[in-house]
């Protein structure tokens, strides 16, 4: 046999298709695997001895946003190695309806601004696929794969108009979308409660998600409403897939705010309806009943219709500060009102990079102790952060946690917005979350089924055909994890505290983590995925 560059010998595989795990040695050669018998004693470079521990593929992240994690300071590089501490080798990005592509050059105001008000700056646009993977694929440690997104095609060619696309608009967002689709991007995204994309009819999603499904490629939605609203949304979500004949992936799939507690026995029932009739369905979910998101999410859908400059003035008269807290009360049509569904004792501040002192405290709390109304000082914070605010919003209920994480139609993720202050853990915890709570202590998932979960269920849906699995061929993704040991560090006060029990992590053939830190190696790129993806396999 030819020498192998590496060897990863004593360990127990679980290969990912969701079998248990059995003893093997994994070699790797040229970046790819070579499954051989335990004790093979194959000629290598380098050995890892893996006894008493479980070798798996590496985990495939189905929802970050990471691709607009832009800049090389410390605190960047701390938020990047985040996620491949944990075993994640693969992110799927552009997702909610933001990707940083396709924009063409005159038109990067907007989407700029689109970015910057979610993720704040410094804020890219790349005119196409092929220029963001190059941009993207400079010295990174884990792959990407990337959505195109709906908001920003909406951002390039209509701007923030609170109006509907005309037929020549959407032509123009349809030809965009196909032109990256073809390029390499991995799907379509909509953010259905964001502005822009809150402005779209339903038929305009259509004939974007009949795009992506003319390549083969899903319709990755954050639906429209999440909480009291969300099974209507859920229904749009599937008639749009139906009526243009793409998959559908309904993003970290959640039922939040108190009047929707509970509502997850009927979605999932809902989406195995729609599987059973035959719509290729899936979801993702992260482990945890907080989300996150920006902070003037929070406030209503035409405030920041004229972009992110307009509303900072806007909001700081006080007749709109009124307007916004009749509506905060009263609701809107097609609005998710999680602050009227919750109440600003729920929204936390996550990163306030002008104000530090603010984060780790709710909205209600800071506004008490200044005196002021919620909405005055909520309003207040943005101006002094140029509307660059992260929140976290405590809505879920964690019996609806559980049964969306043990659907066999559910992938993990961890929607990890990559911000300094103190972000979600879920960015630095969830897979470490999963693995360590609820499989070893709380039992919800075997191992294997939790690894299908980060593994072959992800590759298989974004169409990343050589990754997902240990068996012969494939692209040397792998991860060496101790399953009595593994558990997330992560807290909300701690947020990007490492996990404990991650051995190594490989890409590419290279070690990227050894015994819990970061090497110098950087064999990450963005993968283009080729039209036609497979569907989704189910699980004996």
């Amino acid at each position: 046999m030819a020498r192998l560059r590496l060897l990863i010998t004593g360990g127990d595989v679980i290969d990912g298709t969701g079998s248990p795990a059995r003893p093997a040695d994994v070699g790797i050669r040229d970046g790819r695997l070579v499954l051989l018998p335990p004790g093979s004693r194959a000629p290598a470079t380098e050995v890892i001895d893996a006894t008493g521990l479980v070798v798996t593929p590496g985990f495939v992240d189905v929802h970050t946003h990471s691709d607009l994690l832009a800049g090389d300071d410390e605190q960047r590089e701390l938020l990047r190695l985040a996620p491949l501490l944990q075993g994640v080798t693969t992110e799927i990005c552009g997702n909610c309806g933001i990707s940083p592509f396709p924009v063409p050059p005159e038109r990067t105001g907007p989407v700029r601004e689109l970015i910057a008000a979610t993720f704040g700056p410094p804020a890219s646009a790349h005119a196409s696929f092929a220029e963001f993977a190059d941009a993207q694929g400079v010295a990174r440690r884990n792959h990407l794969a990337a959505l195109v997104g709906h908001g920003t095609l909406r951002a390039a060619v209509i701007g923030f108009a609170q109006r509907r696309a005309t037929h020549a608009e959407i032509g123009r967002m349809c030809g965009l979308l196909d032109e990256a689709l073809a390029a390499g991007a991995a799907g379509l995204s909509t953010g259905l409660i964001y502005s822009p994309g809150v402005n779209a009819g339903t038929d305009e999603v259509i004939a974007l998600a009949r795009v992506a499904g003319a390549h083969g490629k899903p319709y990755v939605t954050h639906l429209r409403d999440e909480m009291s609203q969300v099974e209507s949304a859920l229904e749009e979500a599937i008639e749009i897939a139906a009526a243009a004949g793409s998959a559908l992936q309904v993003s970290h799939h959640k039922t939040a705010g108190r009047r929707a507690w509970g509502a997850t026995v009927r979605t999932l029932a809902r989406l195995e309806r729609a599987r059973a009739d035959g719509l290729d369905v899936t979801c993702d979910v992260y482990p945890y009943t907080a989300g996150s998101t920006a902070l003037h999410a929070m406030l209503p859908p035409w405030l920041i219709a004229d972009g992110v400059p307009a509303m900072l003035t806007a909001a700081a008269e006080p007749t709109v500060r009124d307007r916004i807290r009749h509506d905060l009360v009263a609701g809107l049509p097609g609005w998710e009102n999680t602050v009227g569904n919750g109440g600003w004792d729920l929204i936390r501040v996550a990163s306030a990079p002008n104000n530090p002192d603010a984060q780790g405290h709710t909205i209600a709390d800071l506004a008490a102790a200044r005196g002021v109304d919620p909405v005055d000082y909520a309003c207040d914070l943005l101006a002094a952060e140029h509307g660059d605010v992260t929140i976290l919003s405590h809505s879920m209920h964690e019996d609806d946690v559980r049964r969306v994480l043990a659907s066999p139609l559910t992938m993990l993720c961890s929607d990890g917005v990559p911000k300094g202050g103190r972000p979600h853990p879920r960015w630095a915890g969830s897979f470490a979350r999963v693995l360590g709570h609820y499989v070893r202590e709380v039992g919800l998932l075997e191992l294997a089924q939790a690894v299908h979960k980060m593994t072959v269920m992800p590759a298989a849906r974004f169409g990343l055909r050589d990754r997902g699995l240990l068996a012969d061929g494939y692209a040397a993704d792998v991860v060496v994890l101790d399953p009595q040991r593994i558990a997330d560090g992560a807290t909300y006060d701690d947020p990007l505290a490492p996990p404990q029990g991650v051995r190594c992590v490989i890409v590419g053939g290279r070690v990227v983590v050894d015994g819990g830190a970061a090497t110098d190696a950087r064999p990450g790129r963005v993968l283009a995925v080729a039209d036609r993806a497979p569907a989704v396999p189910r699980r004996p």
